[in-house]
C-alpha cells in the first residue's frame, strides 16, 4: 500500500498521514493524521479535506487549553471517585494528569488523554480519555491501555 503523501500545514505543526514501519519493511499507514509535538495532535480521518476541516476545531481548544485540561482532569476525578471530590482532590488530579493527545473526531468531539505523570492515579501502561461533544461538554470517561 503506497504511502498518501498529504500533508497539512496549520499553525500547531503540520500534520501527516500516521505510519509505522514494521520490522520486515514493511509501511502501515494509519486512518488518522498527525503532529509531533506536545500535546500530540491527531485529527481521526484518512481523507486529507476532512482533515483540514478538524484541524480548525483545534483552535477552539487552544484558546482556552488550561480550561479544557481542567475540565478534563476534574471528570476523571469525578468519574472515579465514590463522593463528591475535594478541591485538594481536584487540584492534585490537575497538576499529576498532563494532557498527552488531543484527537478531533469527524463531527467535531475532541478527545483529551492525559498522562498519569506520578503513577499513583492508574497502572502503568493506562491512561484516562475524556471526550467532549462539539459543545465542550464531557460526554465519556474512560481508561485506556
Amino acid at each position: 500500500m503506497p504511502q498518501d503523501p498529504a500533508e497539512i500545514p496549520t499553525e500547531w505543526g503540520v500534520f501527516t498521514r500516521a505510519t509505522t514501519t514494521l520490522s520486515d519493511g514493511e509501511v502501515m499507514v494509519f486512518d488518522w493524521y498527525a503532529t509531533d509535538g506536545e500535546p500530540e495532535l491527531l485529527l481521526r480521518t484518512a481523507d486529507a479535506a476532512e482533515a483540514v476541516d478538524l484541524a480548525s476545531r483545534l483552535a477552539v481548544f487552544f484558546a482556552d487549553e488550561s480550561g479544557w485540561h481542567r475540565r478534563a482532569s476534574d471528570a476523571v476525578v469525578t468519574e472515579f471517585s465514590e463522593a463528591p471530590p475535594e478541591p485538594a482532590e481536584l487540584d492534585e488530579a490537575a497538576a499529576d494528569l498532563v494532557l498527552e493527545t488531543v484527537e478531533v473526531h469527524p463531527g467535531g468531539d475532541i478527545v483529551l488523554h492525559l498522562d498519569d505523570s506520578c503513577g499513583r492515579h492508574f497502572l502503568s501502561g493506562h491512561w484516562p480519555a475524556v471526550r467532549f461533544d462539539v459543545d465542550g461538554v464531557v460526554t465519556a470517561v474512560t481508561v485506556e491501555a
